[in-house]
């Protein structure tokens, strides 16, 4: 997903966003922590943006997905700024930011809003519903799809009130669970994430394929969950890189720490090897 460079904001004319007579039905994409939310999301924005400029090459000035996160505390006005922000826009002070940021994004001609950390909004608090309502205006406004992502969105109160109806009559939930590892083709996805995640390795002596090699071991320290997965192997290729071997072994991966609640599923899955006194990297 691209940003543009910083610029003041000159308001534009009413355009076909003022148009718009409802939002459009969105995704909520909802489940534990490390199941792969943010993942999916940003890989649903980078494909729909390779996407869309594929069929319009030449068009320079369209930006088509918008990628923010959702702040602590947020209020109306800080959802305002990260749309803002995303932009590059600078503002004078008392400016009309709401206006201003859906004028930009329709002359830009955004089509995908992409929101993570959607648990840090509470509707339970009288700020986190006004931002609740700034951000259904948003959709209402804009002529895009919205695309949510939090940690388990349906029992935060989310879908509660009148408010969290609103919100669950627009949006379809797609849940995220840890990888199942059944023989099959849930075997075969776990194995081509692994590999996938290898693919972008560039340690100079590693040889392709170790990792998928090693899926079963990587799926027991994992726990099935992307998150553990991609901090095990992240964290081999920087005890490669300060070793000088340049390549990720079964040893090195022993030597990695993962989270809290990979340790826990491995522990009760199977008992612990016996290890040496080696460092282990967080």
């Amino acid at each position: 997903m691209t940003r543009p460079s910083r610029t003041s904001f000159v308001p534009q004319q009413a355009t076909e966003q003022d148009q718009q007579i409802s939002a459009r039905q969105g995704i909520n994409i909802s489940g534990a922590s490390g199941t792969g939310k943010t993942t999916a999301l940003s890989q649903l924005g980078r494909a729909h943006e390779i996407a869309v400029r594929k069929r319009h090459p030449r068009d320079r000035s369209r930006l088509p997905v918008i990628y923010f996160t959702v702040p602590p505390a947020a209020t109306p006005k800080t959802f305002a700024m990260e749309f803002a922000r995303f932009f590059g826009l600078d503002f004078p002070t008392r400016f009309n930011i709401t206006d201003a940021v859906c004028a930009t994004a329709a002359h830009v001609l955004v089509d995908l809003v992409l929101i993570d950390k959607l648990h840090n909004l509470n509707l339970a608090t009288r700020t986190g519903a006004e931002a609740s309502d700034q951000l259904k205006y948003f959709a209402e406004r804009l002529p895009a799809t919205f695309a949510y992502a939090g940690i388990d969105v349906e029992d935060q109160g989310l879908f509660a009130g009148t408010r969290g109806r609103q919100i669950a009559g627009r949006f379809t939930v797609i849940p995220t669970t840890p990888f199942p590892h059944a023989p099959g083709a849930d075997r075969d996805a776990w194995h081509s994430l692994v590999g996938t995640l290898e693919s972008i390795l560039r340690l100079h002596h590693h040889q392709p394929a170790t990792l998928t090699g090693l899926g079963e071991y990587l799926y027991h320290r994992s726990g099935g969950m992307i998150g553990s997965l991609s901090q095990l192997i992240r964290g081999a290729a920087v005890l490669a890189i300060e070793d000088g071997s340049e390549r990720i072994t079964e040893d090195l991966l022993e030597m990695v720490s993962v989270d809290y609640a990979a340790e826990r599923s491995k522990a009760l899955t199977a008992p612990e090897k016996p290890r040496s006194c080696r460092r282990r990297v967080a």
